[in-house]
């Protein structure tokens, strides 16, 4: 479940919409995601183009990106070339030798990139960094940072 501060972020920034494009439940659908997930809520909902922009880096607006890119084959490549699970998925380009990955089995996003990070991941050292999608969102979003006054 995405939570209100989530929510209001994204109706303050004008991205929150209430009618779901059919075309991205299908999207949401072919990567096997549950509808009613936070994952899902937020990408049927909230829409700023192909992708979202902070903390210096962008994440897909995965809807849109699976109707107007080749994400599936972008996706298939990813996890082959990095020795990912199926169960993950990516949220960004891997620009900068590093990206979010989200596991589509348990909800967790991790933050990989090559090198020491990626092997001590995969053997088990490491662990998603953020337990849930809206954990993910709250952080990406800087929004449970003290504002200045």
């Amino acid at each position: 479940m995405l939570s209100s501060k989530v929510i209001e972020h994204c109706q303050d920034q004008g991205w929150w919409h209430e009618d779901v494009p059919k075309e991205y439940e299908e999207a949401l659908q072919k990567l096997n995601i549950d509808l009613q997930s936070d994952f899902a809520q937020f990408y049927l909902h909230a829409d700023d183009g192909p992708t979202f922009y902070s903390r210096h880096q962008e994440i897909y607006q995965i809807c849109w990106v699976m109707e107007n890119t080749v994400y599936l084959e972008d996706m298939t490549v990813a996890q082959l070339t990095l020795g990912l699970p199926e169960a993950y998925i990516p949220l960004d380009s891997f620009e900068g030798e590093g990206g979010f990955f989200y596991n589509r089995q348990t909800g967790e996003v991790v933050l990989v990139e090559l090198g020491e990070s990626i092997e001590r991941f995969l053997s088990g050292e490491s662990s998603p960094q953020w337990p849930d999608f809206n954990t993910f969102l709250e952080w990406y979003f800087e929004l449970n940072e003290e504002k200045a006054l």
